[in-house]
């Protein structure tokens, strides 16, 4: 590899931080505009703080339940992250396979569809009753509701492979692992990278759905149990607060995924550097 090839293999730290910064500043903009609007919105109309709350109403409740608040998005996160990871390998995995075989992919790819049609509110009760109670169903409702865009991406990618590239692999009589790893999985990441984005948002969805279902109450309570638990005490401000919380963690999730999904394409694919 040449001295170029290594410098944009790996990128240095400014150009992360100024990607980074490029990404968050005009989102953070808008939320801060958005914010201002609320607030005036609320100072002159002065709706019922049951129905909705002003943002200074929900940032004394984050700074009133912190402990609570930060506890719940480190069981939620965790739990997104598990079953997003999960996710991740199983459905690289399977799409592979499907991509390699037109009979798995016409027998199975229906099949995987179901987990985009069937509701997860639906199932999430079967969950509870084949993983127990507790973090098991968040990451098993995180994995089947964030597994299907992962599964699609990697076998649309895979399938787009360019044909003159596939018969020089085999020209130079490539094994079917070597095709695999050289050529189609790196011509895939771009929509595998695609993939893993969608799937990071749906995975914290999917978590606290199973939590609503599955998870225990206390000190320890999971972001779902948090807002359940506020909701009955009528204390929109704190499921307000909770729903930031959780919004926040699948920022992040989102944020680490395009981060790395972005030194990936500046890896294999110069027209992304």
């Amino acid at each position: 590899m040449s001295r170029s090839d290594s410098k944009r293999a790996v990128p240095p730290v400014s150009s992360v931080v100024m990607r980074a910064a490029q990404a968050v500043v005009p989102s953070l903009t808008v939320v801060v505009v958005l914010l201002a609007a609320w607030q005036g919105a609320v100072s002159l109309f002065a709706p019922s703080e049951f129905l909705v709350p002003a943002p200074l109403a929900v940032v004394h409740a984050m700074i009133q339940s912190r402990h609570a608040l930060l506890a719940a998005a480190w069981m939620t996160g965790s739990s997104a992250v598990l079953g997003f990871l999960m996710a991740a390998v199983i459905g690289v995995t399977l799409g592979s396979m499907l991509a390699a075989s037109k009979f798995l992919m016409r027998g199975l790819y229906p099949i995987a569809t179901l987990l985009q049609m069937v509701p997860l509110v639906a199932i999430a009760p079967l969950l509870v009753v084949w993983c127990g109670y507790g973090a098991r169903t968040s990451i098993a409702s995180a994995v089947i509701v964030s597994v299907f865009p992962v599964l699609a991406a990697t076998l649309d990618g895979m399938r787009s492979t360019d044909l003159g590239l596939v018969e020089l692999f085999a020209v130079n009589r490539a094994s079917r692992l070597q095709r695999w790893w050289k050529l189609e999985l790196p011509w895939a990441i771009p929509s595998i990278v695609t993939g893993l984005r969608i799937a990071a948002g749906l995975s914290v969805i999917g978590a606290i759905v199973g939590e609503f279902v599955g998870a225990f109450a206390g000190d320890q309570s999971p972001v779902g149990i948090l807002i359940v638990s506020a909701i009955r005490e009528n204390r929109t401000d704190l499921v307000f607060a909770a729903v930031s919380v959780a919004a926040l963690v699948g920022f992040a999730l989102f944020g680490v995924v395009s981060l790395v999904g972005w030194i990936l394409l500046r890896r294999w694919h110069a027209s992304a550097g």
